[in-house]
Formats: C-alpha cells, structure tokens, sequence
C-alpha cells in the first residue's frame, strides 16, 4: 500500500516538473541585442563602483577608511589628505587623495556601499571592465569619480596647491 503512494507521488512530481519544463519552451525568448541596444539592467546589479559627487560638485568621499576595512577581498587602498581653505576637495576636514580599487580581487559584495557614512561609493551600472592585462584592472579615483553636476562648480585647486599635489 505505501508503495502505491510512493509511485504516485513520484508520478505527480514527475508531471508537475515536465510542466514547468512544457511552459517555458512555449512562451517566447527574450534575447538582448547588445551592443546595437543598451542593456537592460535590473536596479539593484552590481557593476564598476562610482565616486560620488554632492550637489555642488564637491567630492563626498571624507577618507574614513570604512569601505576598506569592510572589503573582504583587501582590494580598496585609500591615502588621505587634509582639506584647505585653498585647496577644499569635499565636505570633510578630510579627502582621498588617492582612491584605488583593484578590480583583480573585488567580489562586488556590496559591503563597501553598505559602509560608507556618506554614500560616496556606490555601485555603477557599468560591467565591461574584462582585459588580458591585470594592470588596467587597478581602477584610480579619476577613473570613478561621477561627473561633475550641471550648474556646480567644481573645486578650485591653487597653484601653489596643485605643485604640493
């Protein structure tokens, strides 16, 4: 008797499986036709990280160093330095002078966005970062950092600032 509903069981596992299998070769295939089109990306992808930028165009990036401590893979190196009444860089009494992430190591946690007090990094929409050469894989702050918005100006480096830079 148990072996009769141990067969149906099986049996009725067996056909709901085939039907799921059945419905989906019916309906249509979505096919993507990158790069003729933009790709469509669901919102919360994970792609190159992005420095951003406040409203006035001032870096939001303050140096405090949590979005390294987070990272498990050890791929973020960050120097600081200290803001000027000449040289003001972001919001902070600090700035990263040098932002690097090395894309050689980074698993796209997320755990750097999850850290940052200021939502500086984020995690960009961008995904083609593949290469035979690991050393273009060493992103700089430069190659991150968000435009500056329209109608801000950006900071003003002095001279003087900019020779000591």
């Amino acid at each position: 008797m148990a072996d009769n509903f141990d067969i149906l069981g099986s049996a009725a596992a067996f056909v709901k499986g085939m039907s799921v299998t059945f419905r989906e070769m019916m309906s249509p295939t979505v096919t993507e036709n990158y790069p003729e089109e933009p790709p469509k990306f669901e919102e919360r992808f994970r792609g190159v990280h992005v420095l951003q930028r406040d409203a006035n165009g001032m870096e939001k990036c303050v140096a405090c160093f949590l979005c390294a401590a987070a990272c498990p893979a050890n791929c973020i190196y960050i120097e600081a330095a200290e803001n000027t009444d000449k040289l003001r860089i972001s919001g902070g009494e600090r700035y990263a002078r040098v932002y690097n992430i090395d894309y050689n190591r980074c698993i796209f946690c997320g755990y750097c966005v999850e850290a940052c007090p200021t939502d500086a990094i984020t995690h960009g929409h961008g995904f083609e970062v593949a290469s035979y050469n690991t050393s273009t894989l060493i992103k700089r702050k430069e190659d991150m950092l968000a435009p500056v918005p329209e109608g801000a100006r950006p900071p003003v480096i002095a001279p003087e600032a900019e020779a000591a830079h």
